[in-house]
């Protein structure tokens, strides 16, 4: 009991912290910060309750990584309502990063094959896949805002909607995997990830911890990638996919590109 008192006590000064920390440079957006922190508390007492069965009965442990996608794309997909279709688009990224990278992680299998560790891997995974689909979104948009000019001129001498926003898109999705290439490329040396530090709180050795992390480090590589190419693909190619009274340019493309 008295760990949690100070787990208490703790969380409530560090958040105090940050919203008077924003209050002072004159951030209006304080209120996230706490509701965050609430929304943490109940899902993580939530979710240590259904975890207690699902980590050991395998269909329990799908239900609960279905739950896990689903809020992942909806919270993703919330990020770029500024695009049409944005939950297909954004369920079909994830879904192929989340796949084949989890599927290659359980099926080799790389890890041990058990539900603990599929819903290890697979939480990790998923909100990995949703980073990068959030990003690969609003980095392509912030392209297409700040070269208008050269997108219309493609478009205006023939170039199809894909050809006009190749490069964009292949920046965007080289931004939106900045932050998990430096996480990998660090790991160890900057920072020791979650996964390390928790499989050794959990009585890991520091040799299982490791394979663990890398496991989990390599596999969010290969889901991030194919998610960010594959929404920058589905974007990129679609003449409708941008909403039209977002900008002069999106609004030419649903008249002008083929």
């Amino acid at each position: 009991m008295e760990h949690w008192f100070r787990l208490a006590v703790g969380g409530t000064v560090l958040v105090a912290i940050a919203v008077a920390v924003l209050g002072w440079y004159g951030v209006r957006q304080r209120g996230p910060a706490v509701r965050a922190a609430l929304r943490a508390v109940l899902q993580l007492a939530v979710v240590a309750l259904v975890l207690r069965g699902a980590i050991t009965n395998w269909s329990l442990a799908a239900v609960v990584v279905a739950i896990m996608f689903t809020v992942a794309v909806v919270t993703a997909a919330r990020r770029l309502r500024t695009f049409r279709h944005a939950v297909p688009a954004t369920l079909v990224a994830c879904g192929c990063g989340a796949t084949v990278a989890v599927g290659v992680i359980v099926g080799v299998p790389i890890l041990d094959r058990d539900p603990k560790d599929l819903i290890a891997v697979s939480g990790i995974i998923i909100g990995g896949c949703m980073t990068a689909a959030t990003l690969t979104g609003r980095n392509l948009l912030t392209a297409i805002a700040a070269r208008d000019n050269e997108v219309e001129a493609w478009l205006s001498i023939g170039a199809t909607r894909r050809q006009a926003l190749i490069d964009l898109c292949r920046t965007a999705v080289f931004e939106a995997l900045v932050p998990g290439l430096d996480q990998t490329r660090t790991v160890g040396l900057v920072t020791l990830p979650g996964a390390f530090v928790g499989a050794i709180l959990a009585g890991a050795g520091a040799e299982q911890a490791a394979r663990f992390q890398l496991a989990v480090l390599t596999g969010l590589i290969c889901a991030q990638s194919i998610t960010a190419v594959t929404l920058a693909s589905i974007v990129g190619g679609n003449r409708s996919s941008l909403r039209p009274e977002t900008g002069n340019t999106r609004a030419t493309f649903g008249a002008r590109s083929r």
